[in-house]
């Protein structure tokens, strides 16, 4: 992949990554307003300003790594929304609420993606002169299908059952309150679980099978 390569796949990628990391994160900021906490509202970030949310290493130094890696999939965060589970009436079942909407976001985002992509954009490019569909619609069409994986891809890392990854927080909700507070010491450690779990291979029997998932439920559509 030469440098004209990696500029072309920045320049489809970075649109796509941006709109879902960050909508990601403002849904769960904005439902847990909805649901009685306004700690992210106060603090700014109830905001699609990408400036307020974009993490230096995880929005542009991570997925920037993996293209140059050449890695079979681009990944990046924000960071994360700011959410006080205190000011919830409920918050066990609150925070879990508020932790599903980020992988829902995703794939809502995916949703709307492949029907721009499939009803909108591809009639036309069978009518259209091939010179524009080459110059314009050729790169939306791969901005929307990076768009598809990416958020497929979000959900479904988001949705394993490690805290505060989304799927440890919406575990946690649906387990009694010991099993739920015992999953709740890992916190402070999941993220290093997360990455011997990525590194190990395990995290792969838990993504590949929610991504396949999700991808059968998007060619129904």
């Amino acid at each position: 992949m030469d440098f004209a390569d990696i500029a072309r796949q920045i320049t489809i990628s970075a649109l796509p990554i941006l709109i879902a990391i960050i909508l990601h994160e403002v849904s769960h900021g904005f439902v847990a307003y909805k649901l009685g906490d306004d700690t992210a509202k106060v603090m700014g970030r109830l905001t699609l300003n990408p400036i307020a949310h974009i993490d230096i290493f995880g929005t542009i130094l991570m997925p920037f790594i993996l293209i140059l890696m050449h890695s079979p999939f681009v990944f990046g965060y924000a960071k994360p929304v700011p959410i006080n589970p205190f000011n919830f009436k409920n918050p066990k079942r609150d925070m879990a609420i508020s932790a599903a909407a980020g992988p829902l976001t995703n794939m809502g985002l995916a949703v709307i993606s492949l029907l721009l992509l499939k009803y909108a954009l591809l009639p036309f490019t069978a009518i259209a002169d091939q010179d524009i569909v080459m110059r314009i619609f050729e790169p939306i069409k791969e901005m929307l299908l990076f768009s598809i994986t990416i958020n497929v891809i979000l959900a479904s890392f988001n949705l394993i059952p490690v805290p505060p990854l989304d799927g440890g927080r919406v575990l946690m909700g649906l387990l009694s309150h010991k099993h739920a507070d015992a999953l709740g010491r890992i916190e402070p450690y999941g993220m290093i679980v997360v990455l011997v779990l990525i590194m190990t291979g395990i995290a792969n029997y838990i993504v590949l099978p929610l991504k396949l998932l999700f991808i059968t439920l998007l060619n129904l559509l």
